[in-house]
């Protein structure tokens, strides 16, 4: 795991009832956005124990807003310039955890004010390494992907319906004892694997042993991915994460018959759209079918034994 000079940005620590929670954010190039999320932490009826932002900016402009905020919790700023990827920003984060429970916000998201009070009572209650809950809007209709509507165990059948990074709190043990994220998947891995690292975690986690929880009462905001216009950048980024999701189906043993479901409702989605001459979208769903293809293949060389942890 990589390491850099570290900022400690001073507030006070207070009393924390229930478990207490570790917020690990990496972030590059966004800076508001930043303090949207710490302004949303600070509100919870639960702070955070710890905020760890691992900053893979070259320039100082986090520093600057950091120094700027006062809020109800300690915030440790990394700076890794050098050494970018998501996941690996993660894992660096990780390692300067001391929380019970660790949540990875991603730098654009925010959190309803009972978010973190909620999760730490859902592991209370239970057993569960693993919570997960809904990525939805502010009127708490789902966004970014499908999800299901009622609460349930994950596992293999429904991960893809279940767990969204940045709305996954694992035990700190955890999610240590899978020796974090695969820093070969995720938004800026050397790899054309650009998503999926959150469920490969899960599916890393499951089989080993340890159990997970969805429960989509459990809400965090982000902006809508799938809302604007489907341009070039759009659709290249549309099918590197296509590809990721499609290299963690592959490696963790999905086979043909699973791929025809998520091949055949973005092929669907195409033959919908091009009927309504909406080609923009139709374009769209085809850059997801051929990358969830392209993944899936490659994932299958790199098959891992549903015993292993990476």
């Amino acid at each position: 795991m990589n390491s850099g000079p570290v900022s400690p940005v001073a507030s006070p620590r207070i009393a924390l009832p229930g478990l207490s929670v570790s917020v690990v954010v990496s972030t590059l190039g966004r800076t508001w956005e930043i303090g949207r999320l710490l302004d949303s932490l600070d509100k919870q009826t639960q702070k955070p124990l710890e905020v760890i932002i691992v900053d893979q900016n070259a320039h100082e402009e986090l520093a600057a807003l950091l120094a700027s905020k006062s809020c109800g919790f300690p915030i440790e700023h990394v700076r890794t310039p050098q050494a970018r990827g998501l996941s690996r920003g993660r894992n660096t984060g990780l390692a300067r955890c001391t929380g019970d429970l660790v949540v990875f916000a991603d730098d654009d998201c925010w959190y309803p004010a009972t978010a973190f009070e909620q999760a730490s009572r859902l592991f209370q209650q239970s057993s569960y390494a693993i919570v997960g809950g809904m990525a939805a809007d502010e009127e708490g209709r789902p966004i970014n992907g499908r999800f299901e509507s009622a609460a349930q165990d994950i596992d293999r059948s429904n991960v893809w319906t279940t767990s969204i990074e940045w709305m996954l709190f694992f035990r700190r043990e955890a999610i240590q004892a899978i020796g974090g994220f695969d820093e070969a998947i995720g938004v800026g891995a050397s790899t054309p694997w650009q998503s999926a690292e959150g469920q490969d975690a899960v599916l890393r986690a499951l089989a080993r042993g340890f159990t997970a929880r969805y429960d989509p009462t459990l809400q965090g905001h982000h902006p809508n991915i799938l809302a604007g216009d489907f341009d070039e950048r759009v659709l290249t980024k549309a099918r590197s994460y296509a590809r990721g999701m499609g290299y963690v189906l592959g490696r963790h043993g999905f086979g043909v018959r699973d791929m025809t479901t998520w091949i055949g409702r973005p092929s669907a989605a195409i033959a919908v759209y091009a009927a309504r001459f909406r080609f923009s979208q139709a374009r769209y769903y085809t850059q997801v079918a051929k990358g969830r293809v392209e993944g899936w293949k490659a994932g299958r060389r790199k098959r891992i034994s549903l015993n292993q942890e990476n």
